[in-house]
């Protein structure tokens, strides 16, 4: 990404016409101008975006991953670094399991949970004996 452009979000704000529509998602500028007549939602919902992040927008359509490769074609730079936003999915991280959060998951209680199946299984079984020898 360092060979991208580097764009203030001024710069972004005046590109906000339907002749001109450039949307930030996740820190990624993008100029969909030429998008807009194409865009399945239609234009409005792009240029209710255009000029500014659109990032929560975009995440909370659900857009496919073919839309998502399909974005890539209008990249034109990034957010210049000092004002670049932190998103949710950014501050989620990952860690590799440990045995206590295998114990917080469940792991050793799956003896116990054996044992509760095969004794309701047990029940069910001496219910249905016990009413066709009735």
């Amino acid at each position: 990404m360092a060979d991208l452009k580097q764009i203030t979000l001024k710069e972004i704000a005046d590109h906000n016409t339907n002749k001109s529509a450039w949307i930030v998602i996740g820190n990624k500028v993008f100029d969909v101008t030429k998008f807009l007549d194409e865009h399945p939602g239609g234009c409005e919902v792009l240029l209710e975006q255009a000029g500014s992040d659109g990032t929560e927008a975009f995440e909370d359509v659900g857009h496919s991953t073919d839309a998502r490769h399909m974005k890539e074609e209008y990249l034109i730079g990034e957010v210049v670094e000092e004002e670049r936003r932190t998103y949710s999915y950014d501050k989620k991280t990952w860690k590799a399991s440990t045995d206590q959060d295998n114990k917080q998951r469940g792991g050793e209680s799956l003896q116990a949970d054996n044992i509760i199946y095969f004794a309701l299984l047990a029940i069910i079984v001496a219910l249905v004996y016990y009413l066709i020898a009735a």
